[in-house]
């Protein structure tokens, strides 16, 4: 049996935001590497759930209040060096623009295409493989109540 500090799993959340056929997406600076592209997204800090773990997330990469309207799924990436991430997959839309500061490292976002989401895929340029795929998934379903998230 492993102990608690042998676990490789970590819990994030990542939500897929339209406006107009564009995406929100952040730009994020990687350790010295050219800039990566990803949903707002994060990790679940102790003691919260999914749900407010993305509108955090959201407000604090993005600077947006969003109405999340629905859930994707539990996306399950299995990352080089042996890490394990459960990253819950949302759908929301833009309520308001709070003009406060970016997280860092987070350098800018932008409301981006899907032609040019798959631009920036072909470049190796978004943080996982999971940015493109909950977008296409939010475009065609199926896309879940949020109640079934029990907190």
């Amino acid at each position: 049996m492993s102990s608690r500090t042998d676990i490789a799993l970590r819990t994030t959340v990542a939500c897929v935001i339209q406006r107009h056929n564009r995406y929100l997406v952040v730009e994020e600076a990687c350790g010295g590497r050219e800039t990566l592209f990803n949903q707002p997204a994060g990790h679940v800090e102790p003691g919260e759930g999914p749900l407010a773990a993305i509108n955090r997330e959201v407000r604090e990469e993005t600077a947006w209040e969003i109405e999340l309207i629905g859930y994707l799924g539990l996306y399950v990436f299995h990352a080089p060096g042996g890490l394990t991430f459960h990253s819950h997959g949302f759908v929301a839309k833009p309520r308001r623009f709070l003009n406060t500061p970016l997280d860092s490292p987070i350098t800018a976002t932008h409301w981006l295409s899907q032609e040019e989401m798959q631009t920036l895929s072909a470049q190796g340029r978004l943080r996982s493989p999971l940015v493109l795929a909950r977008i296409l998934d939010a475009q065609t379903g199926p896309i879940y109540p949020l109640s079934v998230i029990r907190e």
